[in-house]
């Protein structure tokens, strides 16, 4: 029994960075409950066979290629998507780059390369899209910030810097759009085990320190950040706009200290 509240069944569905990763198992999880997904990325063969695998009986999964720090690619993109689809229901921000490195010795250019994908790149297809959900007076934008913009991590700072703007974003964004029956909202997902961090999170002692520091004790997986999107997509936040949900394992909830509390 499907409750309508929770449903996304029909919705046009635009994941960034749906290839792999965080956004793989987005566009997977809308995809598995009837939208209509459409996922982009920079390689054509990574996104064909990222569609076949994760298309269902219910909805086909259809690769678009757009760099997002091209602005001529998202408008081609969004227009394409528009001329097929006549609609956007949900943009999933989730294209995005990081490098760890001491600030001190970030080049110029990879500073860059981070800024232009992460905010200019996600600001960029936000306001295209946004154009059309205006025009349609309804739709939902759902942004993946990241735990940084809780308290950054050493060494990522571009990446965090980055971040932090896509929160002043969503709540931006959400405030001028609201009016026009679009809400925006974001997802801080904690320590995810993706493609691109499984190789950090395989050093014993980065896991444990991982699991010790989440109050759930285990870090997170790509699925779990399924059941916020599709509740941010959906009728059930109909009054939530401008926010960003931490979904962390409760990291954020506070600061773990090495104490024995049962020793008195």
């Amino acid at each position: 029994m499907t409750d309508e509240l929770f449903s996304v069944t029909d919705n046009i569905t635009l994941v960034s960075g749906g290839s792999r990763g965080i956004g793989k198992a987005l566009a997977k999880g809308f995809a598995q409950r009837g939208a209509k997904v459409i996922i982009t990325g920079r390689d054509a063969s990574t996104l064909e066979e990222t569609a076949r695998e994760i298309s269902t009986a219910h909805a086909d999964v259809h690769p678009m290629v757009c760099d997002v720090s091209s602005p001529d690619e998202i408008q081609q993109l969004v227009d394409k998507v528009i001329g097929a689809y006549d609609r956007i229901d949900t943009l999933l921000n989730v294209a995005g780059v990081n490098k760890r490195q001491r600030a001190e010795i970030f080049l110029v250019e990879d500073y860059d390369s981070i800024l232009n994908i992460n905010l200019r790149g996600a600001f960029l297809l936000s306001q295209s899209v946004g154009r059309h959900m205006i025009e349609q007076r309804s739709g939902v934008q759902i942004n993946i910030d990241s735990l940084n913009t809780y308290a950054p991590l050493k060494g990522v700072t571009p990446y965090a810097m980055s971040k932090g703007g896509m929160s002043i974003m969503t709540r931006g964004l959400a405030a001028e759009w609201g009016e026009f029956g679009v809400r925006v909202n974001a997802i801080a997902p904690g320590f995810i085990l993706t493609d691109m961090t499984n190789k950090l999170w395989s050093n014993p002692t980065m896991h444990q320190w991982g699991k010790q520091n989440t109050p759930l004790g285990r870090l997170g997986e790509v699925e779990d950040l399924i059941g916020a999107a599709i509740f941010l997509a959906s009728k059930a936040s109909s009054f939530m706009t401008g926010q960003v949900v931490y979904v962390d394992g409760g990291f954020s909830a506070g600061i773990s200290w090495p104490i024995d509390l049962d020793g008195g």
